[in-house]
């Protein structure tokens, strides 16, 4: 029986003012009955947009209708033949502007919840695990590598060990997951899923090489050198951007990149932590992204009484995804909207004290499409803070560019790779932030999904 209700099935939550204060999951997932429910709004439509919108091709109308019959062991198999990463893809997509925009039901009310069902499937096979051994594919006797083991990596190498590869995966941190890991917060994505999903690449043959440094530790040429055959590049965009404001070198400054990575993967939250992190009072957040929230967040759970998110242009143009923004503002962030820190000030100690702003207005469309955010004179004032952290981007560390000759990369540092990952030099492909710059973690699978099929056409090809 078709659901014709106009409205998605809505999500349970921890309170808001609960929530602030620990690091557990804001969002709870649909329960059996509520995902059922939510699958019967799926009208099974014969063109199947919703596949369109998905980077890595996720059958899901065919994953939908399992969940209609209460199949869900099957529906978290069907996402998975696509996706290396369902519960992550679940938590951490902006479905509102891939898979859910081309649906159907979106015309005259709201989309199919597909993010929350894909949640709930692969939640669901986790918490009931069949016991049967993870499949191990047949070996082709060919052997490549994996640089970086983000979402890009760990996409290209789930699809390349299953297509009978010998995998190993050279990572610079000391544990895999790239940014899902040092990145995105526990509250949104729990590192236990993440490690999961590892765990089950590593089950199926892949192999993990941590605390490896490629371009110090061993070059792109000493890896081939090494037998590799091909060399997919997902090392992401790990360098900072800061403002070049005055003041950006006082204590109490900090990237976000720093600052989430001592919270999420030294696990700084946690009460008997090693990991030294600065407990301020009040909180500036430069910038509008997904970074910029996680990092207010984080902020506000640390302790901080005020924290302010500062960005120079309007809330229609904040780049965060609506439900980031929304769940920041229950939680008590502050927006300070049409805003640009023009200084930061520090004290005779060279601890921050204040950051002074200036208010915007916003002009004609620069380049980008949006409208440029134009100064207004004399309206500059003063946030009494004691931190700030700087959310504006980053981009790709110089290493691998600087360490490989023949690699060509674009001024901003990032990679230049073609549509399938194809760089300028032979075997090597890459794809992610590495290529794109900072973007999300389904575009990453996506590249590396892409990349492994390349990597597969172009060994098989060379050894006709």
């Amino acid at each position: 029986m078709a659901n014709m209700s106009p409205v998605k099935n809505p999500i349970p939550e921890q309170d808001p003012n609960v929530r602030n204060k620990n690091f557990l999951e804001v969002s709870l997932g649909y329960d059996a009955e509520t995902a059922v429910n939510e699958a019967e709004r799926c009208l099974n439509c014969k063109h199947r947009p919703c596949i369109g919108g998905c980077p890595v091709n996720v059958q899901i109308p065919d994953f939908i209708s399992l969940i209609k019959e209460g199949k869900f062991l099957e529906a978290n198999a069907k996402i998975k033949e696509t996706s290396s990463l369902p519960a992550v893809c679940g938590r951490v997509c902006p479905q509102e502007s891939q898979c859910e925009s081309k649906c159907v039901r979106g015309i005259k009310g709201e989309p199919v919840a597909i993010g929350r069902l894909e949640r709930f499937a692969a939640d669901y096979a986790m918490a009931h695990p069949t016991g049967e051994p993870v499949e191990v594919p047949a070996s082709n006797g060919h052997k490549v590598a994996v640089v970086g083991a983000g979402p890009a990596g760990l996409t290209c190498a789930g699809d390349l060990v299953a297509k009978g590869y010998q995998v190993t995966v050279f990572e610079v941190l000391h544990t895999a997951g790239g940014v899902l890991m040092y990145g995105i917060p526990e509250f949104r994505l729990p590192k236990a899923i993440v490690q999961k999903e590892i765990d089950t690449l590593k089950a199926k043959g892949v192999e993990f090489v941590l605390n490896f440094v490629v371009g110090r530790t061993e070059t792109i040429d000493d890896l081939f050198a090494d037998g590799y055959e091909a060399i997919f590049v997902g090392s992401g965009a790990g360098l900072p951007n800061f403002m070049r404001v005055p003041g950006e070198g006082y204590n109490g400054v900090y990237s976000a990149n720093e600052y989430l990575t001592r919270v999420n993967l030294m696990k700084a939250y946690k009460e008997d932590s090693a990991t030294p992190i600065y407990h301020a009072k009040k909180v500036a957040v430069f910038g509008g992204g997904n970074v910029a929230m996680d990092a207010a967040r984080c902020a506000k759970r640390m302790g901080a009484e005020e924290v302010y998110i500062v960005y120079r242009r309007s809330e229609a143009e904040l780049p965060a995804r609506a439900e980031e923004v929304h769940h920041a503002k229950e939680e008590g962030i502050i927006f300070k909207l049409l805003a640009a820190p023009i200084e930061v000030l520090g004290d005779d100690d060279f601890q921050v004290k204040g950051v002074r702003c200036q208010n915007m207005e916003l002009g004609e469309p620069d380049a980008s499409g949006r409208r440029r955010p134009v100064a207004i004179e004399g309206s500059e004032f003063i946030l009494d803070v004691d931190a700030v952290i700087v959310a504006i981007g980053t981009s790709p560390n110089p290493l691998i560019r600087t360490t490989t000759p023949g690699l060509d990369t674009n001024r901003k540092g990032c990679i230049v790779a073609d549509e399938d990952g194809a760089t300028s030099k032979e075997g090597v492909f890459a794809g992610g932030d590495t290529v794109t710059g900072a973007a999300t973690v389904i575009l990453a699978m996506g590249a590396g999904k892409k990349a492994a099929a390349a990597m597969d056409e172009y060994i098989q090809s060379k050894n006709k």
